[in-house]
């Protein structure tokens, strides 16, 4: 059974930091490109980065400016994002996942999310 399990969400004020942790089971996790998403209600999800499978390729999204750094441990089936330096603007749920894994009849894995909450 494929699954993913975010954590690491929070409050925090700005200027602070998190490490959210996307735990994976049930797929071949260091075969596939991991991604990193936010979502904030009633505007459309936004990518904030994703990983290669062995980790040596990684891009961001344009708001990230240096602050985020996604990372992988394809020994412990699983991805990390560190934000720092969060702004209030950064408040969103943020989930992990990949397009390209099939599960049942349909392609895309994800996690329900955690939440972050940057406060002013």
């Amino acid at each position: 059974q494929v699954q993913l399990v975010e954590s690491g969400g929070g409050l925090v004020q700005s200027g602070g930091s998190l490490r959210l942790s996307c735990v994976t089971s049930g797929f071949a996790f260091s075969s596939y490109t991991m991604y990193w998403y936010r979502q904030v209600p009633e505007k459309d999800r936004e990518l904030v980065a994703s990983i290669s499978r062995g980790g040596g390729t990684t891009t961001y999204g344009d708001f990230v400016k240096g602050r985020f750094t996604i990372s992988r441990d394809n020994v412990r089936n699983t991805m990390y994002l560190q934000m720092n330096n969060l702004k209030p603007e950064d408040t969103a749920v943020y989930s992990c996942g990949t397009p390209a894994v099939r599960v049942g009849y349909n392609y895309g894995a994800w996690g329900q999310g955690t939440q972050v909450t940057v406060s002013p």
